[in-house]
């Protein structure tokens, strides 16, 4: 039967309508609206930051020149570091209200308040630690000096001098790590109480503010908010409790948890659900998401990083998928296609994406998003222990991590673990990987309404496929694009002081918040029994269990052959 042609031109009349009504474009203006303030601010203080790196670059320039990194080059590179755009007054006042809970060990109040007496007591077991660090520091830096003078003298010809140099830099710069690391373990006094309250009243303006015009009650609608959002703080706090964390029971899976509890014990009351509206929370997020995906980044790893994700990831999608619905016979074929792209992709966020694009129902997105995380805090742990058993080269073991783990915070903190080399490769490689989000949402949602939910005789034309497509996708994809051409006019080190150190912080920072608050809702508004027939014959957990093996089978794969045997220039010059 052939759709009635009232109902595609009353579409085409509202999308206008839909762009102050819809959800997904309210994700879209908010997202906007965070870094584009953030982006206005820090780039009214561009001729500071300017003034203050040009000496610098021209340092590291002059440095280069000689045949080893000089003292001078190591000095003008940390000061460069330093630069950064969230350190300006307002961006660093921003920071400072989007600050979680702190880490805790035995009383969950240490998340929240550090007195100064507390932080002198834990500071007192450090502090000799640190002035021997110090010390240790001071006189390799030392030796340093006098080694690339005695280089210097032989104006760099003599090697046995150079390489004595470069060996006694390299020590100082080793001691100069070893001081950092103990230097992060300095406490200093904070009271989050203010500002986490003062956080949840602002972010509760902002999406009221979408939320009245997409038809909620704004009193309503901000109350059920801040019930949200205290359960949010409170799923905070345990994902911040030190062996919990050790272990992958992150901020992420308490936010599930201690949302289904409620809502399968005393049931989460009606003002309560009313505003645990997970899409409209989790698209902001990825919207946010879009200004990390920088195509000048992308590169830095070339071909082989792209490989490994635009190569692998569609295979993999399109096999689990067909795995699940010719081997395991799934009976929905959005659950199964939610599933898979959540594994092969990159966890929740493409989740999302495409079970908008295939409208997916909520339990099937929530059941694939508790898979996702469940085997992400077990990946997060596993993987690098077996990259460190087996001796796996640093690189490699970054690619598979990038390639195979889910959520991207999880890939830093397991590249993290294995090497920093591993940590650059894993991140990039997944955000390399993030870009395929828009593109599956794009494709899913032309299959599923051209194949799957097409009925007999129906004619589904473009309008059809527009109607169906995640509209948020266009603001993941539409911010991407500008911030990488912004940092393209920057150039590489403006773009990483201003956008990358300033104006992604204050988004990355949003973001966060925005999915903690869409997982709380998750768990707020998922019963059980509804899962419970999802869950039949355990085929969800065998497709994401066997999809991602072979996942990870494929990617480890592909990354040995690109990095090691197609391309290994470049994996030199990592």
């Amino acid at each position: 039967m052939s759709q009635n042609p009232d109902i595609v031109v009353d579409r085409a009349k509202s999308q206008w309508s839909d762009l102050w009504k819809k959800e997904d474009y309210w994700a879209i203006w908010l997202g906007l609206f965070i870094l584009a303030v953030a982006l206005c601010v820090v780039m009214s203080n561009r001729p500071k930051f300017d003034e203050a790196s040009k000496p610098l670059l021209a340092t590291i320039a002059q440095e280069k020149q000689k045949p080893f990194q000089t003292i001078e080059f190591f000095e003008a590179k940390a000061a460069l570091k330093k630069l950064n755009g969230r350190d300006v007054p307002f961006l660093k006042s921003v920071l400072s209200l989007l600050a979680t809970p702190s880490s805790w060990h035995a009383n969950p109040l240490d998340s929240l308040v550090l007195t100064k007496a507390a932080a002198d007591e834990a500071n007192a077991k450090i502090q000799p630690k640190l002035d021997a660090a110090k010390q240790a520091e001071a006189q390799a830096l030392e030796r340093a000096k006098t080694a690339q003078q005695a280089a210097a003298s032989a104006d760099y010809k003599d090697t046995q001098l150079n390489d004595q140099a470069k060996s006694a830099i390299g020590a100082w710069q080793k001691a100069k790590g070893d001081t950092g690391k103990i230097a992060k373990k300095i406490k200093k006094p904070f009271n989050r109480i203010g500002s986490l309250i003062g956080l949840g009243l602002a972010l509760g303006v902002l999406v009221t503010i979408g939320a009245v015009f997409m038809g909620y009650n704004p009193l309503q609608f901000f109350l059920g908010f801040l019930g949200v959002y205290v359960v949010c703080v409170l799923a905070q706090i345990m994902g911040r409790q030190d062996v919990m964390r050790g272990w992958g029971l992150n901020a992420e899976i308490w936010s599930i948890v201690i949302g289904m509890i409620i809502a399968n014990t005393v049931g989460s009351p009606k003002w309560l659900k009313y505003s645990a509206q997970v899409e409209y929370f989790i698209k902001t997020g990825l919207v946010l998401l879009g200004a990390d995906v920088l195509i000048y980044k992308l590169m830095a790893i070339g071909i082989p990083g792209i490989f490994v994700a635009w190569v692998v990831t569609p295979i993999v999608l399109v096999c689990t998928y067909i795995f699940g619905q010719k081997i395991l016979k799934i009976p929905s074929p959005t659950l199964n296609i939610v599933i898979s792209a959540d594994m092969s992709v990159c966890g929740t966020s493409a989740a999302i994406a495409t079970a908008a694009a295939a409208q997916a129902k909520k339990e099937e997105l929530t059941l694939s998003i508790g898979l996702s995380l469940t085997f992400t805090a077990i990946m997060m742990v596993v993987i690098p222990f077996i990259i460190r058993a087996t001796g796996m080269p640093e690189i490699l073991g970054g690619a598979w991590i990038g390639g195979t783990i889910d959520a991207t915070g999880a890939v830093a903190a397991a590249g993290a673990f294995v090497g920093p080399k591993a940590m650059q490769v894993a991140a990039t490689v997944k955000m390399i990987q993030n870009v395929l989000i828009g593109v599956t949402a794009f494709f899913v949602a032309i299959y599923f309404t051209t194949r799957v939910h097409k009925q007999e005789g129906e004619k589904v034309g473009a309008m059809e496929i527009w109607h169906r497509f995640p509209k948020f996708v266009l603001g993941f994809l539409g911010v991407s694009i500008i911030c990488s051409i912004i940092c393209s006019n920057l150039g590489a080190d403006s773009a990483t002081i201003l956008i990358e150190n300033g104006t992604n912080k204050v988004g990355g920072a949003f973001r966060g918040w925005f999915f903690a608050l869409a997982f709380v809702a998750i768990g707020l508004t998922t019963n059980f029994r509804e899962l419970k027939s999802y869950l039949k014959g355990g085929k969800p957990i065998i497709l994401y269990v066997c999809g991602q093996l072979f996942n990870l089978f494929l990617t480890l794969l592909m990354a040995w052959i690109m990095f090691y045997k197609v391309f290994p220039e470049i994996t030199s010059k990592i």
